[in-house]
């Protein structure tokens, strides 16, 4: 996203044209907290919502394999909220330890009894029945999850992950919360993890030094990259990340960026430029770093299916660094043109990070989760400052937009902790309603291939469908519980 014309020759006086507040530098620094193969916890404790969790001998165990069934009952009309889960439909059936800690269980509509359940290693599951209210409760030894709509019957489907305490949330991922409120991914980006509960397959793509490539897929338990395959691939060369696949059933996978203000000069991001831990296991994300005015990283996909178009309805999210950014445009992830040029005001929809002040800002110095809506980067509803968009100082941060017709949101959060902040929900800026959205996907450039912006990107979705804030709220719980930076 940028404004007027420039020749490329003056791409470095953009310093001055876009501000020069003070960059963010350096990378999240990861503790080694309980991970997966943490200690057998104690169970959960009863919430004031008629929630009670008994466990058997053994307990629901965060890592362990094989422990003893524990016993869950789900009471009341509308569950209780705590310690960052939310209440829901769905009721949980008896259920054991998973190995890696974790156990799903996924039940069908209200009023419909006998919903599937997946049981991990040893331990069983029964009934995944739903009653008309659900709960979340966290135990020393795990998190418990509730996905639900309204309380009372004829919610939505229930979704309940109980994972070890700092583990992965490999059951059950944001993609599958989205698909239960009936606003599926359409794009799934990741090179952390899964983002379905149930994918398997491949995460992105090295090449080395020699053009040679591998496939870097998901391991077998716990929903983590393969970052090992990945290291032992690449010792003793260098390796770049060719292609970040989508886990979606859409297939968009991204690529190499083209055309724009970056022309035939994009290059791919280095497959060991961010290094992070998540649940004890090291894995890596998209390096975005300062560009030198002549080359910058950025992917694309142009000829994207499923996304939102025009006015349509649509929802995304992302996990970034809080700690790289600056005040150049634009590291985004979302909707943008299918020719990667400016195509005008509303003609793209997504995701921005950074402090830039050239249109809107936020409170304080940044950074700042903005939209990037073509020809301007907005905070609210006008290109000035909104003092609810409060700068970020977390490790890592969950960015959210979401856009239907005459109706916008962002929001912001840990991804460490806590719930989420509404910066704005209200009517589009003048000149942006309706939207005239293409539908490409673009990751770490604005939407006509402006490449002077920085930052490092772990995760991201995009949807159909415009996302309810109890939605919003558990996939945002989901990316805490999968233990970034632990």
């Amino acid at each position: 996203m940028r404004v007027g014309k420039f020749h490329l020759i003056a791409l470095p006086l953009l310093l001055g044209v876009l501000g020069c507040g003070k960059s963010g530098e350096g990378v999240p620094s990861g503790g080694t907290g309980g991970g997966r193969d943490s200690a057998v916890g104690s169970g959960g404790s009863p919430g004031t919502g008629g929630a009670t969790t008994t466990p058997g001998t053994g307990g629901a165990a965060g890592g362990q394999s094989g422990g003893a069934k524990g016993t869950s009952s789900a009471t009341g009309t509308g569950g209780v909220i705590e310690d960052g889960g939310m209440s829901g439909t769905g009721g949980m059936g008896a259920g054991g330890n998973a190995s890696g800690g974790i156990t799903v269980s996924t039940g069908g509509k209200v009023g419909v009894t006998g919903g599937n359940t997946t049981s991990g290693t040893g331990g069983g599951q029964t009934g995944g029945n739903q009653g008309t209210g659900g709960t979340s409760s966290r135990g020393s030894g795990g998190n418990t999850i509730g996905l639900g709509g309204t309380s009372g019957t004829g919610g939505m489907t229930g979704v309940a992950v109980d994972s070890g305490a700092g583990g992965t949330s490999a059951g059950t991922g944001p993609c599958d919360i989205y698909e239960a409120a009936s606003t599926p991914c359409v794009a799934a980006h990741s090179t952390v993890r899964a983002l379905f509960g149930s994918y398997t397959g491949k995460l992105y793509q090295v090449r080395r030094a020699d053009k040679t490539t591998k496939d870097i897929s998901v391991l077998t338990t716990g929903g983590l990259a393969d970052s090992a395959s990945q290291e032992a691939f690449c010792a003793g060369t260098k390796c770049t990340i060719s292609i970040i696949y989508d886990q979606s059933s859409q297939h968009n996978d991204l690529t190499l960026t083209k055309g724009g203000w970056i022309g035939d000069r994009a290059k791919e991001a280095d497959a060991a430029g961010i290094k992070v831990t998540v649940a004890g296991h090291t894995v890596y994300g998209i390096h975005v770093p300062q560009s030198d005015g002549s080359t910058g990283v950025g992917y694309r996909n142009n000829k994207a299916t499923g996304t939102a178009k025009g006015d349509e309805p649509e929802s995304m999210y992302m996990v970034a660094n809080g700690k790289l950014y600056n005040d150049q445009c634009c590291f985004d992830y979302g909707n943008a043109e299918t020719n990667s040029l400016n195509n005008g005001k509303a003609t793209m929809e997504a995701i921005y990070f950074g402090n830039c002040k050239s249109w809107g800002s936020g409170d304080g110095n940044g950074p700042w989760v903005m939209s990037d809506l073509e020809e301007g980067l907005f905070s609210g509803q006008s290109a000035k400052l909104n003092s609810a968009d409060k700068s970020i100082t977390s490790d890592y941060v969950t960015a959210m937009l979401k856009g239907k017709t005459h109706l916008w949101a962002i929001k912001s959060g840990d991804s460490q902790s806590g719930g989420l902040t509404k910066i704005y929900e209200g009517t589009y800026p003048s000149g942006y309603d309706p939207m005239k959205k293409e539908g490409a996907i673009v990751l770490g450039t604005g939407g006509d291939n402006s490449f002077m912006g920085v930052g490092d990107f772990f995760e991201g979705a995009m949807t159909a469908g415009y996302a309810s804030d109890a939605t919003d709220t558990a996939v945002q719980a989901n990316i805490v519980a999968a233990g970034y930076g632990r």
